[in-house]
């Protein structure tokens, strides 16, 4: 799905998912950070580490929520 499509749909953070899924944010995090559809937003300074914000679209969860339960 490309950007436009999932532009204004709704978005989930992190937190939000990692409680909907009952694991933890670190395992969402890992799961989603290259995962097509994915929006991250970098904030870094010279010589500090960089930090990333996920804003994840319902249509991407639960893309990759099939993915994992399929048998």
């Amino acid at each position: 799905m490309s950007a436009p499509e999932t532009a204004f749909e709704r978005h989930l953070s992190v937190d939000e998912l990692a409680e909907l899924w009952g694991v933890s944010d670190d395992f969402v995090r890992r799961l989603f950070l290259h995962e097509p559809g994915v929006v991250v937003f970098h904030h870094q300074r010279p010589g500090k580490r960089v930090y990333r914000t996920l804003r994840i679209p319902e249509s991407v969860a639960v893309r990759v929520h099939r993915r994992m339960t399929e048998e």
